[in-house]
């Protein structure tokens, strides 16, 4: 059975959806990039970096290099960092609508509310006749 195409966006996503990964994908975008320099910008733990390494390396977004005892990783391909600046460029652009609504209201003046009278309910008139 086939996969629909919207699963499978969904299924990229989803292993897209880690900070620690995105992070090594930014890392990346300039190219190779050896492991203890990815550890030392990321700051986790080396084996929490090996794992998220193994899963990128799965699904096919990332490659390993070895030169000598060095083992770089770079992006497999041009389109993730495309990608990478497409979300920055919707996430600009949703802050941006964000902010410019906030400084609206923040312009707006707000009234104060008005004093409200009292309303006399038909229980009050009656207990004042008496």
């Amino acid at each position: 059975m086939q996969v629909p195409l919207y699963q499978a966006k969904a299924e990229f996503f989803r292993m897209l959806g880690h900070p620690a990964r995105i992070r090594i994908l930014e890392l990346l975008q300039h190219g190779p990039v050896p492991v203890r320099d990815l550890l030392a910008d990321i700051e986790i733990e080396p084996s929490s970096l090996s794992q998220q390494l193994a899963v990128l390396r799965r699904a096919g977004i990332v490659v390993s290099i070895r030169e000598g005892s060095t083992v770089k990783y770079a992006l497999a391909g041009g389109d993730v960092a495309e990608l990478l600046r497409s979300a920055r460029r919707i996430l600009t652009e949703l802050l941006a609508g964000r902010n410019q609504l906030l400084a609206e209201l923040q312009q707006t003046d707000i009234a104060p509310p008005q004093a409200t009278a009292e309303v006399s309910t038909p229980a009050r008139s009656a207990q004042g006749a008496v």
